[in-house]
């Protein structure tokens, strides 16, 4: 199968070889023709398949089948969780896009909004954005959203985990009840249903692969160790490998602050990119990690999520996730689009409960290995470290505030509702 032969236009197609692609994954195959047919489309595809491809190419198709408007309104809205996804699926749109007469712009949180606004008042078909941002600049009365033709929605899965189910409803209200609208998400969980029939007018259901099934490609491996060791054995095997593009995730901002500091006082250089991190921060740390001048990048969870490294050998999970199902996403950052991988587990006595989630959950048992002068205490509990307590240090010592530790709203943020969905947008 080629691209040709799904139904793409020249200019789409000429786009698509100069980025060296000629075949479409299996997401995009199954995706692309009911989107060009006009149907709702509610697709199962994790980050790393190809999905943005799969709603970019025939959205742009469509829009640049119809004339182009005078003022150009926004026809296209496509709805992301986090800032550095939101740039990423933009800088899609922009490559797709070369060869056809189409304006779009991208607008999150975190920056000034005079350079987003003056892009908007030229006029833009496709629009990328996150929920903070684009209420902020709706209720100015700075965008439109009535002249939306086809509404996407990506990563609904991690946009219901992160609190965005009533800033998404404050959107649909906002655009006209005609429109195509795809959705995409990467599990179909009873909260993913529910949502998709709220939006979905008779979709078209398309799946890729299981959730679990890229992890059988990522060679795991899982070191035991005392948990006052950890810094030490990761030091070691970075350095030892020589390892130059790492992702290491940790549960808090301040533990990510933490261990940065330590590697760079070993003579790693290293970044942290979490919620507390200005935008400008954690883009300069992910193009560092791309270009080389930076081999480790300690992040976060939410702060990860939708992260593209391509071709990324190391992920590093230098503690285990509260969740099992974050294990899945954190090591699905590599051995993605057929790549090989690896994934690294320091595991401590206290996160023995956390590995058997785990490893029930991928229906498989992960190769443990203990390095001499590295191992684990015997002594050490194997009670759950309880989540509460882990907030608490990831907001500083001492502090039983929910709100210590992370940036103040703008003034555009105080003066919008303050609902938990738009509050998790602006920390991101």
């Amino acid at each position: 199968m080629s691209f040709k032969s799904l139904g793409l236009s020249e200019p789409l197609l000429k786009a698509i070889s100069k980025k060296g692609y000629d075949t479409p994954s299996p997401i995009q195959a199954k995706a692309i023709p009911p989107v060009l047919e006009g149907k709702d489309v509610l697709a199962s595809a994790q980050t790393g398949t190809g999905k943005t491809a799969g709603f970019t190419l025939p959205l742009l198709d469509i829009l640049s089948k119809n004339p182009v408007q005078k003022h150009r309104p926004i026809r296209a809205l496509i709805l992301t969780p986090t800032r550095e996804l939101a740039a990423q699926v933009y800088a899609n749109v922009k490559e797709y896009s070369e060869y056809l007469d189409m304006r779009s712009t991208v607008i999150f949180g975190g920056v000034n909004q005079k350079p987003q606004v003056a892009t908007l008042r030229q006029g833009v078909d496709v629009l990328v954005a996150t929920p903070g941002r684009l209420l902020d600049l709706e209720s100015q009365g700075l965008l439109s959203l009535k002249r939306v033709e086809i509404f996407v929605l990506d990563e609904a899965d991690r946009m219901l985990d992160m609190g965005f189910l009533r800033d998404i409803e404050r959107v649909m209200k906002l655009m006209p009840d005609k429109r195509q609208n795809l959705m995409f998400s990467a599990t179909f969980s009873k909260d993913i249903k529910k949502l998709a029939y709220s939006i979905l007018n008779n979709p078209i259901q398309v799946e890729a692969t299981p959730e679990n099934t890229a992890v059988e490609v990522i060679e795991q491996k899982v070191y035991r160790v005392a948990k006052g060791k950890k810094t030490d054995l990761i030091i070691k095997l970075i350095s030892d490998g020589n390892w130059k593009q790492v992702l290491v995730f940790t549960r808090t901002k301040h533990g990510a602050n933490k261990l940065c500091k330590k590697m760079i006082s070993s003579g790693i250089t290293a970044a942290a990119i979490h919620g507390n991190k200005s935008q400008g921060a954690r883009t300069k740390a992910l193009a560092g990690l791309k270009n080389g001048s930076v081999r480790v990048l300690v992040a976060t969870d939410i702060a990860a999520r939708g992260l593209d490294i391509p071709l990324l050998p190391h992920v590093i999970n230098f503690e285990l996730p509260n969740i099992s199902e974050d294990y899945v996403h954190r090591i699905g950052r590599t051995g993605r689009a057929g790549a090989s991988g690896e994934a690294i587990s320091l595991v401590s006595a206290d996160e023995t409960t956390f590995l058997r989630d785990i490893e029930k959950l991928i229906d498989m048992k992960i190769e443990v290995e203990i390095l001499e002068g590295f191992e684990p205490d015997p002594n050490a509990s194997t009670e759950p470290i309880k989540p509460g307590q882990n907030r608490n240090q990831g907001r500083g010592r001492g502090s039983n505030n929910r709100n210590s530790g992370k940036p103040k709203s703008s003034s555009s943020d105080r003066n919008r509702s303050r609902s938990r969905a738009r509050t998790s947008d602006s920390r991101r």
